[in-house]
């Protein structure tokens, strides 16, 4: 457990140290901005301004939308792994693999692409400021954490991988039900104006790249290995199908 903690301690250290070496773009970041925008008006993607004023309406979904935005993020993606780790140990390795693997294509695209996030450009409100529950603060230049690392989301990538590890690595009839978090979170960072839609769509575009990583042979084995076959066990092959 220690070699894990230290292990996914320096992962994060090197991430967030390349964060803030694209937190230095700021400039080319708002061009960014307008070229992706651009874009996906182009693709005729729903407009996310028009998606945020008509849930503004409803000030609770917005305010539960930058809650489950501020705090399932992280701590879930942090209990999941625990939980593999101790009772999933073999599949673990094949999710830590991938979840590193993941972060680490998403921070050459967070250098190579610094991005500003919606509520940073006209048109768009930051329902975190407007409700007093903004984890990055007002101050943009200030903050410790950068904001302009919103090409690829973070945030719908784990979301996804935490889902398909879920489903693939557990058996109960119930598993399915962890769809929901990468649906929730993508609608979460679209209606709180965190993320652009092509920033949720390049993230599970890497995951996809990332997928062999989970699913080599070691997570079959790891099923088998951690927990006996019962019953209603479901043979991975089975899932995948």
């Amino acid at each position: 457990m220690i070699r894990e903690a230290v292990l996914l301690a320096t992962l994060f250290g090197v991430y967030s140290a390349g964060r803030q070496i694209a937190a230095r773009h700021t400039g080319s970041a708002f061009d960014h901005a307008r070229e992706v925008l651009s874009f996906q008006n182009w693709l005729h993607l729903p407009n996310e301004a028009a998606i945020q004023q008509g849930a503004l309406h409803f000030p609770h979904l917005v305010q539960s939308a930058n809650l489950y935005y501020a705090s399932v993020h992280a701590p879930l993606t942090g209990a999941v792994l625990l939980w593999l780790s101790i009772w999933r140990p073999k599949a673990y390795s094949n999710v830590r693999w991938t979840i590193a693997a993941l972060t680490g294509l998403a921070l050459i695209g967070h250098i190579a692409f610094p991005l500003a996030p919606p509520r940073m450009m006209p048109g768009f409100v930051d329902t975190g400021l407007a409700f007093d529950q903004s984890v990055y603060g007002a101050d943009r230049a200030g903050s410790v954490v950068n904001q302009f690392a919103a090409m690829p989301s973070l945030h719908v990538g784990w979301a996804a991988l935490i889902a398909v590890s879920m489903i693939l690595i557990t058996r109960s009839r119930w598993r399915w039900l962890w769809l929901a978090h990468p649906i929730i979170t993508f609608a979460v960072v679209v209606m709180t104006a965190n993320h652009y839609w092509l920033d949720g769509l390049v993230a599970l575009v890497l995951l996809a790249a990332c997928l062999p990583l989970l699913l080599r042979r070691g997570l079959q084995r790891g099923l088998q290995g951690d927990l006996p076959r019962t019953r209603n066990s479901v043979p991975i092959r089975q899932v995948l199908k």
